[in-house]
């Protein structure tokens, strides 16, 4: 006959488990994060040392809490070290600046803004515009271009280009 002691401990172990298991299902959707993918890549020079990105973007909040976006940032791998990362152009001067440079195409989608708030579950289509210290060359030969979004209460998701 098995020992009463093995049992218990076993028991026990089970019920301990059951109960983490729950904690991490009630949880699940907790974790303030944005996901999402990059959908066109447009890039136009402005001068010989700069050029211009405009990234359309879908991005989703798959949490139960409402994501509030403190900063938006586009950065360039495989640029020189000093123009990796972009200027981001606030929502008035991507109009300016997609009017002015016609290679850039028009806009689509509006502009992901410092304030702009997603609701618990939604997908949504987005723009950003950023200037880079770059010959528009370089930044063609880039690895890829990654959007860091931040939250107000300090989460950053990452979307990145394939």
């Amino acid at each position: 006959m098995k020992n009463p002691l093995y049992i218990g401990f076993a028991v026990g172990l089970v019920a301990v488990a059951i109960v983490i298991a729950g904690v991490f299902y009630m949880q699940r959707g907790a974790h303030i994060q944005v996901t999402g993918q990059i959908l066109k890549v447009r890039t136009a020079p402005l001068d010989e040392h700069s050029s211009a990105v405009v990234v359309d973007f879908r991005v989703t909040n798959p949490a139960d809490y409402p994501f509030q976006v403190n900063d938006v940032t586009v950065v360039a791998e495989g640029v020189p070290a000093g123009a990796a990362e972009g200027s981001t152009v606030s929502d008035t001067d991507a109009d300016r600046l997609l009017a002015g440079v016609p290679l850039l195409g028009q806009r689509y989608n509006p502009t992901l803004m410092a304030r702009v708030r997603l609701a618990p579950h939604q997908t949504k289509d987005f723009m950003v515009a950023a200037r880079f210290e770059a010959p528009d060359a370089e930044l063609e030969k880039r690895k890829r271009l990654i959007l860091r979004i931040s939250e107000v209460d300090g989460a950053v998701s990452e979307i990145s280009e394939k």
